[in-house]
C-alpha cells in the first residue's frame, strides 16, 4: 500500500505563535458545488491529511459571491466549515478576510470602513461559531497611487485588543502598506496574488517578509492570471517537462515551485473535488532541483 502523503511534508511556519504545515487549504472554492455534503467531506479530509491552516472569508459565498457561480440555498463557506469541523480541532488555525462591501445593485465590491470591518469581524464569529478569530487578514483595493490602511487596520487592532482577534494580516498590498501596518500593531501575514506565471512586483516583498519573520500566503497559486476562473490548463512545457520528471502533474509543480520559494512561503491551494485536494496535499512532498528551479523560473 503506498504511503500517504500529509501536509506535514511541507515543512511547518510560525503564523503569529501558532505553528502550521506550509501546505493548507483555501476554502472559496467548497461553495461552487451544490451538494453541501461534498463541501464537507473535502474539509474534514483536508483535516486528515494535516492541513491545518485554512483560508476563508465571509464574501466566499454561492450563489454569487466571489465566484459569480451556483444554484440553490445560499452556502458560505464559513459555515461549512463550521459545519464540518466545529468543535474545532485545538491545532488548527482559520485564517479570514475582511475588508469588501458588496454592491447588491452594481455587484461591485468597494472597501469597508471602520464601523463595516467591524460588523464582518463579528459576522465571523457568528457564521465560525467561534468567541474570537486566530488570524484576520484586512484585504484592501490596491491602487497605484500612495494610500493609507493605517484608518482600517487600526480599528483592526482595536478589536484585537479587546479580545476579538488574535493576529492580523495584510492582503493585497505593497511593502508601503506592511510598513505602515508594522508602526500600528504586528503583522503575522502578508496574502498577495502570485504564481510562477503571474510573479508582477511580488518577488521583492516575499524577501522582505522572509526578512521580517512574517508568512507570504499567496492565492491563486493554481489559477494564476484565471483568477476565479480557477485552475490553469495551458500550462508551459518547462512545467510539464519537470512534471513528467517527477510523475507528477503539473499544478502540483506549481503548487511545489511555490512553496520553494522560501521557509516563510505558505500555500493555500483550494478545490471542492476530494481527489484534486489529496492530489494538492501530495505537492508538499515535492522536491525541485536548483536545474528544475532555474528552468521553471526562465518560463
Amino acid at each position: 500500500m503506498p504511503i500517504e502523503i500529509t501536509a506535514a511534508a511541507a515543512g511547518r511556519w510560525t503564523l503569529g505563535d501558532r505553528p502550521v504545515h506550509r501546505m493548507g487549504f483555501g476554502s472559496m472554492r467548497i461553495t461552487a458545488h451544490p451538494d453541501r455534503d461534498r463541501a464537507l467531506r473535502v474539509l474534514r479530509r483536508a483535516v486528515e491529511l494535516g492541513v491545518d491552516h485554512i483560508d476563508t472569508a465571509a464574501f466566499y459565498v454561492s450563489p454569487g459571491g466571489t465566484l459569480k457561480v451556483g444554484t440553490g440555498p445560499a452556502r458560505y463557506a464559513t459555515e461549512l466549515i463550521r459545519a464540518a469541523l466545529a468543535p474545532y480541532p485545538e491545532h488548527l488555525v482559520i485564517a479570514t478576510k475582511v475588508g469588501f462591501r458588496s454592491d447588491p445593485a452594481t455587484g461591485t465590491h468597494e472597501e469597508a470602513g471602520p464601523a463595516q470591518l467591524r460588523a464582518q469581524v463579528e459576522e465571523n464569529l457568528r457564521r465560525l461559531g467561534r468567541d474570537h478569530l486566530d488570524l484576520v487578514n484586512l484585504r484592501i483595493v490596491k491602487r497605484p497611487t500612495p494610500d493609507s490602511v493605517a484608518e482600517r487596520f487600526g480599528a483592526l487592532a482595536e478589536l484585537r485588543d479587546a479580545g476579538l482577534i488574535r493576529h492580523l494580516g495584510l492582503s493585497n498590498v505593497r511593502l508601503d502598506h506592511l510598513d505602515e501596518a508594522q508602526t500600528i500593531a504586528p503583522v503575522v501575514c502578508v496574502q498577495n496574488n502570485y504564481a510562477l506565471d503571474n510573479r508582477g512586483d511580488q518577488d521583492a516583498l516575499i524577501r522582505e517578509c522572509g526578512a521580517r519573520g512574517i508568512a507570504y500566503v499567496p492565492f491563486f497559486a493554481l489559477a494564476g492570471g484565471n483568477r476565479e476562473g480557477g485552475a490553469r490548463a495551458d500550462h508551459s512545457a518547462a512545467v510539464r517537462a519537470v512534471a513528467r520528471a517527477h510523475d507528477a502533474t503539473s499544478a502540483q509543480v506549481r503548487l511545489a515551485w511555490t512553496l520553494h520559494q522560501g521557509p516563510h512561503v505558505l500555500a493555500i491551494p483550494g478545490t471542492g473535488d476530494p481527489a484534486h485536494l489529496a492530489e494538492n496535499v501530495a505537492a508538499a512532498a515535492l522536491r525541485l532541483t536548483p536545474d528544475e528551479l532555474a528552468a521553471l523560473d526562465q518560463q
